[in-house]
């Protein structure tokens, strides 16, 4: 039995509780619910009743993580800093509605899009790149009723754009739609020709795995090929209930890669984010981005210096396996695109040899000449 499971929700039977639908019915949103598991500081309180700002709420799974979690805590619970906004920040910092083509479509790229196809996450972090849309629309997912509208018009640029081969379908969080939503998305894409790949952007394994059912799987194996880029923190997320997530997404063929968002006194440790990317590349899912967090408004308390970011990739190269080693990168602000950054190694030159220095800060000769 679970213990929190048992402690919270006596009431509660197992196959409830591994029911999804539940798990979005019964999100914690409320002061009053958030103190039957933790005790809120003052500040928290605060942030928690200040009117309009970004909402607050939690699955009751992942409020298990939460509770055991400080770091997980930080990025969960609203604080006061989200209201001081520095310079440089804005409420687009990636510069998405610009690009907006359709309703939800972003063409900024010359062959992919970006398709934002719900406003609903089942969590939602306090870091999020878009708060300015997501959370704002209090109705569920799953008694929507104008969602197609969108996608259609969404679905006819995509056709009539040849030169688009990838979308990338996100939100919110798509798989917080029904079964027979996600399948229309898929099928509606893949029976467009020239779109070769698609991927879905979501944190689900980590705050709702209960979704991956065998249905939900069956169904995203059936467009494949369908890449999952799947949204992880800290290590301290990767419980039983998403580790197993993440082996069924596997055993179904279906490819997944991670997203990590670099985060002040969250994991901007290099243990804490090897642990994270050891964990996860044992329940098949590939580490690939480690980002640096986007200047999204009231979002300073959350960001790490990319100078120390750049040290902890220094200090993760080397150490570990080249597979646990994310690509550490930036998102321009304004729309840019994505940079890698990496730690300079290029020491200089000694006539026909490069010098380098290698990961024990040792430095070696390499030819490097024309003939």
């Amino acid at each position: 039995m679970n213990d929190f499971l048992e402690k919270y929700y006596p009431s509660v039977s197992e196959t409830e509780w591994n029911d999804w639908r539940w798990q979005i019915a019964h999100r914690i949103t409320t002061v009053d619910e958030l103190e039957k598991f933790i005790k809120l500081t003052d500040e928290e309180l605060k942030a928690l009743t200040v009117e309009n700002a970004f909402p607050f709420a939690v699955t009751p799974h992942y409020m298990s993580v939460v509770q055991k979690s400080e770091a997980i805590r930080r990025t969960v619970l609203p604080n006061l800093l989200e209201h001081r906004i520095m310079a440089g920040e804005t409420n687009d910092p990636l510069g998405e509605e610009p690009c907006m083509v359709a309703p939800g479509l972003v063409h900024r790229y010359p062959d992919r899009v970006l398709f934002l196809t719900t406003e609903y996450c089942s969590t939602y972090c306090r870091y999020c790149t878009r708060s300015r849309l997501v959370g704002r629309n209090k109705v569920s997912p799953l008694v929507s009723t104008e969602r197609k509208k969108h996608w259609e018009q969404a679905f006819a640029y995509i056709e009539k754009h040849s030169e688009v081969r990838d979308v990338l379908v996100s939100g919110g969080d798509v798989l917080t739609l029904p079964d027979e939503d996600v399948e229309y998305i898929l099928s509606r894409l893949r029976a467009i020709k020239h779109v070769e790949m698609i991927r879905i952007g979501s944190k689900t394994p980590v705050v709702l795995p209960m979704r991956f059912t065998p249905n939900l799987l069956a169904i995203i194996k059936k467009y494949n090929p369908v890449y999952l880029s799947l949204h992880f923190t800290h290590p301290d997320e990767m419980t039983d209930e998403t580790n197993k997530a993440c082996n069924d997404i596997a055993d179904y063929g279906i490819i997944s890669g991670s997203q990590t968002v670099l985060l002040k006194n969250v994991n901007d440790d290099a243990n804490v984010l090897k642990s994270l990317m050891h964990k996860l590349l044992k329940v098949r899912v590939r580490p690939y981005y480690l980002f640096q967090c986007d200047p999204i408004e009231g979002s300073m308390h959350f960001r790490v210096p990319v100078e120390r970011g750049l040290k902890i990739m220094d200090e993760l190269r080397g150490y570990t396996s080249g597979y646990a080693v994310p690509t550490y990168a930036i998102d321009i602000p304004g729309g840019g695109g994505k940079i890698i950054l990496t730690p300079n190694h290029v020491v200089g030159r000694d006539g026909d040899f490069l010098i380098l220095k290698n990961f024990e800060g040792k430095e070696y000769k390499y030819p490097d000449y024309e003939i």
